[in-house]
């Protein structure tokens, strides 16, 4: 491993770290100097510059310098980094052991749905692994947003379809309010859709040739026809083919951030998705609360 570093970086997080040791303060450039040990124009360019990022900014007045606002952001996206992962994960395992199968985290990073975390049992190379992409766009992608703010739903589905993709308003209206009410959803995925995510993996809207894409169209279901609408039914011995159910989480701003799904990949009760789907919102409510978040207020 290379152990070499850089003076000019150094010199940059030595003034980062003198002035996060003594949050609260500002420091003038003289005092920033003698401390740190910098001439003036070095530590005058430094600070120009973090000020002109805003990692810092300048008290015009009184010509000091203290922490600024980017640093606020920084903090919390690496505090959401490093706290979401491994709590995700430990609450997907207890999940994966109970029920035998493969659950994810994933969520919408650099406008692509991405698998972030992937728990198989017994090592068993599962259907979602971690670093798969696909489009965020109609039909994908419902779950993203299904339990987030309206407008960010409705900006969805005003993006430019992957696929041709029916839209029955009334239908999809009734899907976000039982899903919203019961906290989860349960996707109905038939062989065919599946292949399709298979197909989609990795692939944007404009890559696949337009006859292509309206044959696929053809052999999907209308927007939001997958998902089972029997949610409310709690004693139901019907049987029904689920692939996979789903779960939000919540930043601290109450915005969806992860969804978490648990494979099902088999035909089960109503009862039997009842019983999954309230623990997979168990778990999912467990790690909005770990990382500080909650729920939206509607």
């Amino acid at each position: 491993m290379s152990t070499r570093s850089s003076p000019p970086t150094d010199r940059v997080v030595s003034v980062l770290n003198y002035l996060v040791a003594r949050s609260g303060r500002r420091f003038g450039l003289s005092e920033l100097a003698r401390a740190l040990e910098l001439s003036k124009p070095t530590c005058l360019g430094i600070l120009t510059s973090l000020v002109e990022a805003g990692y810092l900014v300048r008290d015009p007045v009184s010509v000091t310098y203290g922490l600024g606002p980017a640093l606020i952001a920084a903090g919390r996206a690496a505090q959401n980094g490093f706290a979401i992962g491994p709590v995700a994960r430990k609450h997907l395992a207890e999940l994966s052991e109970r029920y035998d199968t493969t659950c994810t985290a994933s969520a919408v990073v650099s406008d692509r749905i991405t698998v972030l975390e992937s728990v198989e049992p017994n090592s068993r190379r599962g259907s979602g692994r971690i670093g798969q992409a696909y489009p965020f766009a109609p039909p994908i992608g419902l779950m993203y947003v299904l339990w987030d703010a309206d407008d960010r739903l409705e900006a969805w589905l005003n993006r430019e379809p992957t696929l041709p993709v029916r839209i029955d308003t009334e239908h999809l209206a009734r899907v976000v309010e039982e899903c919203r009410s019961s906290g989860y959803l349960v996707e109905t995925l038939t062989a065919v859709g599946q292949k399709l995510h298979s197909v989609m993996a990795g692939v944007a809207a404009d890559e696949l040739p337009k006859e292509v894409r309206e044959l696929l169209g053809e052999m999907v279901s209308g927007l939001g026809e997958r998902v089972y609408l029997g949610m409310r039914e709690a004693q139901s011995d019907a049987v029904h083919e689920v692939s996979v159910i789903a779960a939000p989480t919540y930043d601290a701003h109450g915005a969806q951030a992860l969804v978490l799904t648990l494979h099902v990949g088999a035909a089960i009760t109503g009862a039997e998705i009842a019983e999954r789907g309230q623990s997979l919102v168990a778990a999912a409510e467990a790690i909005t609360l770990e990382v500080g978040g909650h729920s939206p207020n509607r």
